[in-house]
């Protein structure tokens, strides 16, 4: 098939670990369905930083994609995501019409609905990227009030999207069944395929000279919203009173003051605890250095369809997970294919159990090679490129 002319949106910057692993990764591998374009939202103080945006630009360059950067704005809240969308429907129109675009791939409903627009007026097919439920999540976060205003506009908006789109792609098997049921979605009919945050596997690699002398707690990522760091900190407390020469190693960007707040709050010794940041090329590193890694979520109606890009990333090298249940895939990966323990309550006795079971899992020979299988099982990017690719070729060949 010759490839499309197509239109990648998404809301989160490709100057952000998250949109070089989960955006960039993947449409360096799909040059041969489609001639990308790409609009993200950039954060001003990534935007700031010179050689970060240079090396970006050079990589969408190499591929052959064209990058159209706009401003990410955060306040006032409401008003500034408006503003946001009202800019990119702009923009994407301009940009459907010259370039022809015939597919739109929105990584998010909130994208889905600003490209409406373009793609009626192209008569275009969109890919509903959806990453969640993303109005329900705003709702688990705090942020917005259930059956508000707000939310029954953006359901109602989220219900419309997912109407219009030609292909919708989810991060778990566990949210199909709700978006074909649940009328409160649409009931949608466009065919729908599971792709979760897969990891680059050629990078996130097993460390060569086995696990850490010293058992290392690792965590990855923000600890804000639904993540739950505060049982990550008592489940390292229970690790320490088993093995007393335990350390937590916490990556972290943008977080670290609040980080050793939390720790100085715990009855963790803060010299236990090493806290240090990595861009995306530095964090299978970190993550080498780790005996098992943390990926603990409020397990809220939302999360069922959400997929930690650190489960791959944790597997991948080797690590195995302490997970919990109720949040997507996870407990029936983990649990179902010996590559973790899945926290199955917030209660005292419920971690207890999960920590005993962790600290016995990761030290079974081949735990890492058995991690390793799973994530090439379920998390490997060229995987979930080539279900990317099968999406535009069924678009392609439908006209």
């Amino acid at each position: 098939m010759q490839p499309v002319a197509a239109l990648y949106i998404s809301y989160d910057g490709m100057l952000e670990p998250l949109g070089q692993s989960q955006v960039i990764t993947y449409l360096e591998r799909l040059g041969h369905v489609g001639r990308f374009h790409v609009i993200s939202y950039e954060k001003p103080a990534d935007w700031s930083d010179a050689d970060r945006r240079a090396a970006v630009a050079a990589r969408f360059a190499r591929a052959g994609i064209v990058w159209h950067p706009l401003r990410y704005h955060k306040r006032p809240l409401i008003v500034s995501t408006l503003y946001d969308l009202a800019v990119g429907m702009v923009v994407s129109i301009t940009l459907a019409l010259r370039w022809k675009i015939g597919v739109f791939h929105a990584r998010s409903v909130l994208c889905s609905v600003l490209c409406l627009p373009a793609v009626t007026i192209r008569r275009g097919a969109l890919i509903s990227d959806i990453r969640g439920f993303w109005p329900d999540e705003r709702v688990d976060g705090g942020s917005l009030a259930r059956g508000g205003l707000v939310h029954r506009v953006l359901k109602r908006l989220e219900r419309l999207a997912l109407r219009r789109s030609r292909e919708i792609v989810v991060l778990t098997a566990a949210s199909v069944p709700i978006l074909r049921g649940d009328p409160a979605f649409g009931l949608p009919t466009a065919p729908i395929t599971v792709i979760p945050t897969c990891a680059d596997l050629a990078r996130f690699v097993p460390a060569t000279a086995g696990p850490p002398a010293v058992f290392t707690l690792g965590y990855v990522g923000s600890i804000g919203t639904w993540y739950c760091f505060d049982e990550v900190l008592a489940c390292f407390a229970l690790i320490r009173a088993r093995r007393a020469d335990a350390r937590l190693l916490v990556v972290n960007r943008t977080e670290q003051d609040r980080v050793r707040a939390l720790v100085a709050d715990s009855a963790i010794d803060p010299a236990h605890v090493t806290i240090t940041g990595a861009d995306h090329a530095g964090v299978p590193d970190m993550i080498r250095r780790m005996s098992a890694g943390a990926a603990i979520i409020s397990p809220v109606f939302s999360k069922q369809a959400s997929a930690p890009t650190k489960l791959a990333e944790y597997l991948g090298c080797g690590v195995p997970c302490l997970g919990n249940v109720g949040v997507g895939d996870m407990a029936q990966i983990l649990e179902g294919e010996g590559a973790g323990v899945a926290l199955t309550a917030f209660t005292p006795e419920a971690r207890a159990i999960a920590v005993d079971r962790l600290l016995a899992l990761c030290a079974q020979p081949g735990i890492a090679a058995q991690c390793r299988a799973v994530a090439e099982r379920h998390f490997s990017v060229e995987t979930g490129a080539q279900r990317y690719a099968a999406i535009y070729r069924r678009i392609a060949q439908h006209g």
